[in-house]
């Protein structure tokens, strides 16, 4: 059963991709990378040469996007995939299909980098033309892989039809440009009323805000993302109402902080909140995203508060990232253990059964055995549902990156007792018996079940049955894995929202209002009918 759910395990937004590889391949591969040069060579000889498309006619070539990353990124993702496909272009999930790749890149941690530098090798090879995105070129828009290779930056996303027209014709264009508001602060981004395809319709993704305030020492998404830009409020509460009309039944607030959200522009995220709620219909649901410890400490009473709201799953993401004060500091994460804790035990007592989830990154340069230590009494004590464990990779040009590292070995020590003691208790067996009422918005990784979600946020297999997709379903809980529980429906599925869902790869905000409404062509020709006639009665 874990199985079946382990591509939604890492889908809390901000540090880990099903697309990523794991430090179980990543290092399998070890002693083969001293041929690397060989094969590089060898394809190097087969590629094939690119089709240059001097004459291209706009929008009529067909388009392969992939994403690497959080939720953040996938939302960038979703709106150039909108604009394209409105210009005409044809979106294909078949890479080989496609005459262009854009590939949308995270810079987190190595192997996602990796990944994205393969892919764009390979896509070479093979004579397709390539367009990257994300964090990796925007923060290191100089590396050698990228030279010659059109970019679009992050606050560029709005301007991705004519990159991608001009790179088919053989061009290479490179954007990095900052948005600005009216008083010269800098913007959020480009427009969230931009077109857009979602990748699950029933899901919208809303960045409320990019950059962050902090300086953390081993995270180079701060280079990529840069300071603090918040959206206004009420764009954001207008592609809420949008989206709703569209048939979307449940929305992440996403950014590489929300807990900062509005310090820019003079309003605060419960504030934000307390807006959208107001607009969410009954049986939909809003999940917020990541938020640091520092900034959510003075919100706590609002935010506890909220996540009381029936349309508001009680979940949080808070990233901890070691239990020791010393690695804290070096990381320069500007909270103490204490102030985690005060997180951890406020929340729990306000909203009893809150799922808070967080994160650990074993073998940060300074990190001595106490120090693990002191991370692992920390987990041991909240047993946390949900736990997100990285090995620290350094990243390039980041302060991290020059300290002397922890061993490899030992590093691989602390991760897997880490790993060991949290496969080691089950969060969700108590809850064996219960009737829950679910949200089902996804399909299982292993596509044998539907996935939902209860208040909690908790994962609730049901039946793989059409009637359930998109609907609250009232289910009893029949067993219990380490990641979900298996949920059997007990009554009719209640249709959510306002209206049905767009279909997949439908295109968000180009629908028409009126159904009724006749192309002008048939206008005209009908009126030269009508003319025609009254002259040869005449």
């Amino acid at each position: 059963m874990p199985g079946a759910v382990s591509e939604f395990i890492d889908d809390i937004e901000d540090l880990i991709s099903s697309q990523d590889i794991t430090p179980k391949e990543r290092y399998a591969s070890r002693k083969n990378v001293s041929v690397r040069s060989k094969k590089r060579e060898n394809k190097e000889v087969e590629s094939v040469e690119k089709i240059i498309l001097e004459s291209v006619v706009p929008g009529t070539q067909t388009i392969y996007v992939k994403t690497w990353g959080c939720a953040h990124n996938n939302s960038d993702s979703e709106y150039m995939a909108g604009l394209l496909a409105a210009q005409g272009y044809k979106l294909t999930e078949d890479k080989w299909q496609a005459q262009l790749w854009l590939l949308n890149s995270c810079t987190v941690k190595s192997p996602a980098e990796d990944h994205f530098k393969n892919e764009i090798e390979l896509g070479q090879s093979r004579g397709i033309h390539v367009v990257v995105a994300g964090c990796v070129p925007q923060g290191a828009p100089r590396a050698t892989y990228l030279q010659g290779l059109s970019v679009v930056g992050v606050q560029q996303i709005d301007r991705i039809v004519e990159i991608v027209e001009e790179t088919l014709k053989g061009h290479t264009v490179r954007l990095f440009g900052q948005k600005k508001t009216g008083e010269g602060r800098k913007a959020g981004g480009a427009s969230l009323l931009l077109p857009k395809v979602r990748k699950n319709p029933l899901i919208e993704i809303i960045s409320i805000n990019t950059g962050c305030l902090n300086q953390c020492t081993y995270c180079k998404t701060k280079h990529a993302r840069g300071e603090l830009g918040s959206y206004p409020p009420e764009e954001i509460v207008e592609r809420a109402r949008q989206s709703f009309k569209e048939g979307v039944c449940e929305i992440w607030l996403t950014s590489e902080d929300t807990g900062t959200y509005g310090r820019d522009i003079g309003t605060t995220l419960p504030e934000l909140l307390w807006k959208l709620v107001e607009v969410i219909p009954e049986g939909c649901r809003l999940r917020l995203g990541m938020t640091n410890p520092p900034y959510i400490l003075e919100h706590l009473a609002e935010v506890a508060e909220i996540m009381h709201h029936p349309r508001v799953y009680k979940f949080l993401h808070v990233p901890v990232q070691s239990g020791s004060d010393q690695v804290l500091s070096d990381m320069k994460r500007e909270y103490t253990r204490a102030d985690f804790e005060r997180v951890v035990n406020f929340l729990r007592n306000k909203v009893p059964g809150m799922t808070i989830a967080t994160d650990i990154i074993c073998g940060f340069p300074t990190e001595t055995e106490e120090d693990f230590n002191d991370t692992m009494t920390l987990c041991k004590k909240y047993r946390f549902p949900s736990l997100f464990i990285n090995q620290f990779f350094p990243r390039p040009g980041t302060p991290a990156a020059k300290m002397q590292r922890v061993p490899g070995q030992e590093v691989k020590k602390r991760t897997k007792e880490l790993s060991e003691f949290f496969r080691s208790y089950e969060p969700y067996g108590h809850k064996v018996g219960q009737v829950q009422e679910v949200l089902v918005t996804d399909i299982s990784h292993d596509k044998n079940y539907y996935v939902a979600h209860n208040e909690f946020y908790e994962q609730v297999l049901v039946p793989k049955e059409d009637k359930y997709m998109g609907k609250m379903v009232t289910v009893k809980i029949t067993s219990a894995t380490k990641f979900s529980m298996m949920g059997q429906p007990i009554d009719k599925p209640k249709m959510p929202g306002l209206t049905q869902p767009l279909k997949k790869g439908e295109v968000s905000g180009l629908r028409r209002e009126n159904k009724m409404a006749v192309p002008i062509p048939i206008v005209m020709l009908l009126f030269a009918v009508i003319v025609r006639l009254i002259w040869i009665f005449l």
